[in-house]
Parts: structure tokens; sequence; C-alpha cells
């Protein structure tokens, strides 16, 4: 029995640069994004016919309960165009049509959300697959949760994750806490790349223990050694602030089942009525699952 964990901002942001803008609904309205998010639900369902799934969507693009720890937490991200913002409603209106259970939060990510019900006991239990090309998600991979980058058509098993990123699951919070992350503009600490980074889990294990034992780093076989423990302990602070904002929360109150995210099919006459005020009617013939 599987459960598939969906983060839909990735595959949103996809569809919508991906996708030609003159694909428009009836009213004019750009509808790219909410086109190709459908597209990539549908297909999903098709391959991989997933008894159990849910899709979590972010409440904000921008900003989260990190701002609060970080105020320039994703603020060098470019504000998304409006026109793809417009399209979000539609898309999550899109997987409640299709059936799926949705999860949205004001103060917390998708990241979270997927987090929290990955840890639920009644999904715990079984086995789980995140659908997502954010890396950050790759420190939930357990020996019952996998990572599927969708497009890519790729899986991470635990194995899988430490041949990509070079360390474990359980360190991606400290890789990144000690390399940051542009994307999400995590600090981490000035001057330590990612390749260094890896290099001192490598040695130590995980970010409490290199600074427990930080007058090591010098003998280390590693490129400047001397001048990463001076930076190291330069940006201690940054480096778990960093920690705790790489690291997906997961412990989300929510009164949800594994029974709650059982996939019983498309609801018709939902789905009829959304898809024929998109425009969606080549699209709307490749939903073969109904309630």
């Amino acid at each position: 029995m599987t459960t598939y964990l969906i983060d839909a901002s990735p595959y949103i942001f996809r569809a919508h640069f991906s996708m030609p803008s003159s694909l428009v609904d009836p009213e004019g309205r750009a509808a790219g994004a909410t086109h190709g998010f459908s597209s990539f639900l549908l297909k999903l369902l098709a391959q991989e016919e997933p008894p159990h799934l849910a899709v979590a969507f972010d409440g904000s693009l921008t900003t989260s309960f990190r701002n609060e720890l970080y105020p320039e937490y994703k603020a060098k991200r470019e504000t998304p165009p409006a026109e793809l913002t417009a399209q979000l409603d539609n898309c999550r209106r899109v997987a409640e049509c299709l059936g799926m259970a949705t999860f949205i939060d004001d103060r917390f990510e998708a990241d979270d959300l997927i987090g929290t019900l990955a840890a639920l006991p009644s999904v715990a239990a079984h086995e789980s697959v995140i659908v997502t090309s954010d890396k950050d998600l790759a420190q939930l991979v357990s020996d019952r949760v996998t990572l599927l980058d969708f497009a890519r058509e790729t899986h991470y098993s635990i194995h899988g994750v430490e041949e990509k990123f070079g360390v474990r699951p359980d360190q991606i919070v400290d890789l990144l806490a000690l390399a940051g992350d542009t994307v999400d503009n995590i600090p981490g600490v000035r001057g330590v790349g990612a390749k260094t980074a890896v290099a001192l889990l490598r040695a130590f294990g995980d970010l409490e223990t290199l600074y427990e034992r930080l007058d090591e780093v010098p003998e280390l076989p590693i490129r400047g050694a001397s001048s990463v423990r001076a930076k190291l302990e330069k940006g201690r602070e940054m480096a778990f602030l960093s920690q705790e904002l790489a690291t997906v929360h997961c412990q989300i109150p929510l009164e949800v089942s594994l029974e709650d995210l059982a996939y019983q099919g498309a609801d018709r006459d939902c789905a009829e009525a959304l898809f024929a005020e998109l425009g969606f009617d080549r699209i709307r013939q490749r939903i073969t699952h109904w309630r």
C-alpha cells in the first residue's frame, strides 16, 4: 500500500513556463499553467495508479513561518508572474475535482505539509512516494519513503540520494546548513560550497559534531582546511539558523488518516463543469477513473 505525496508548486511553475502563452480559457485568461498541471496529474494517475495520494500546495509562493526566523528567506526570488498566480486556485480546483485530497496552509509550506503527512502513523506504516523536483525534500527519504522526480522519471532511494548529493538523506539538512541554498536564500556559511560541505559531513557526520570538533578541521585532507575552520567559526550562527530554515517541519496538526487519502476517482459533476469552464474538452477525455 503506497501513498503518493505530490508537491504541486514545481509542476505548476514548470507547466507555466513550458506551455504556450496562447493557451487561454474561453474568457481569454491565461490557462497554460492549469492545463499543464492538469496534464501532469492525469499522466501520474495513469502511470502510477496510486492507491492513496495527496497534493500539497503553497499558501504563499514567497513567505512562510521561516520569514519570522530570517526575514530574508526567499527574498531573492522573483515575484511570480501575475498570469501564473491567477491560475493557482484553478490548479487546486483541478486536483480536487480529480478526486485528490488537497492541503494548503498560509503559514507552513507544501514541504511541511508533505513531511507531516508522511509522518502520520497510518501513512508511515506503509510506503510513501514524494513526487517533487525539490532537493530539500530528499531529507525525508528513508527505508519507507522514496522521492520521484516525475518529469525526469527518476526515483531516489536512500542510496540514490547519497549518490546524487554525496550525503545520506539525514544529512541533507546539514548540507544546506553549510552550503546554503540560493533558491530559498538560505545563507549557509559564507565561503563553504557544496563540495566542502560534503567532505565535512563525511568526516564528522552532522553539524553539531562538526562544531564540537572544529579544531580538527585543519587536519582534514581538503583544500584550504585552515581557512575553512575560520569560515566555520565566523559563520556558526548562520549555520545553525540555516539548519533550522532547511528543516522540513513534520508536526503540523492535521486531522487526517490514510483512509482520507484513498483515491476513488474523479468527481464527474465537478470535473466536467470545471473543465468546460476552462475549455479543456480534450484533456477531460483523459479521465478514465470516476468515483
